[in-house]
């Protein structure tokens, strides 16, 4: 079995705990407007690999890991690529190797790759229904039903969620973000990451029309202010 890998980072400190090797997995089925990954939308880019290259490549640094660290799966959308995810996964598990899943839950076998995941790092795109298909293109449910599926099996969370000027960077917006917070069990950390427009230029390469191109970068000092906001008991 083979999967479409679009980068490896060797010695990722933020995506998951301690030191990770991050796997950045090509095919996305949302269309996030303030997406700065656009080369990976598409399923077969990137390079090619099987399970057992994919597995040597990480074995590499297995010992940096600690016990914190680990591997994380990134995209793209790395749910697009369950079957060839699920047979890394259990190969991992059987060394031992702490497994985070970095998704907005949009994908297919969501419960079976589970199985094998530590740490979700859940992308929330919107909380409401219509803000989330203008952000992404696509309806709610699934987002939703990955959430549940997280919870019906007892996993640990990181949330994190993009700032955009003018779509919700306001405090209407984080109090409902932090009610919705709420009902969900298990949140070790939640993030509002500031939004960027560092990916624009991929857009003209790749001849795709960005939606943002007259919304500037967030804030960071506001994009603080808000956090803590949200993080206010």
């Amino acid at each position: 079995m083979t999967g479409y890998i679009s980068k490896i980072e060797t010695f990722g400190t933020v995506d998951g705990p301690g030191i990770r090797t991050v796997i950045f997995l090509q095919g996305c089925m949302l269309r996030c407007v303030f997406c700065h990954n656009p080369e990976m939308w598409k399923l077969t880019g990137g390079k090619e690999y099987t399970v057992e290259e994919l597995l040597n490549i990480i074995l590499k640094y297995k010992n940096y890991y600690g016990k914190t660290g680990g591997v994380t799966f990134s995209g793209g959308e790395p749910l697009v690529q369950s079957k060839f995810l699920i047979e890394i996964c259990k190969k991992l598990k059987e060394l031992n190797i702490n497994i985070c899943l970095d998704t907005a839950g949009v994908g297919s076998n969501e419960e079976e790759v589970l199985k094998y995941i530590d740490l979700v790092i859940f992308d929330i795109k919107h909380i409401e229904r219509e803000g989330y298909k203008k952000i992404t293109g696509l309806e709610i449910d699934k987002s939703l039903e990955f959430l549940n599926s997280c919870q019906k099996l007892n996993k640990k969370l990181w949330l994190r969620q993009v700032i955009i000027p003018g779509i919700n960077d306001n405090e209407k917006y984080i109090l409902k973000l932090k009610e919705f917070i709420k009902t969900i069990k298990n949140v070790e950390k939640v993030e509002l990451l500031p939004y960027h427009t560092m990916g624009v230029s991929k857009y003209k390469d790749l001849n795709i029309d960005y939606k943002l191109k007259n919304v500037d970068s967030m804030d960071k000092i506001e994009c603080e202010r808000l956090s803590k906001i949200l993080n206010e008991i």
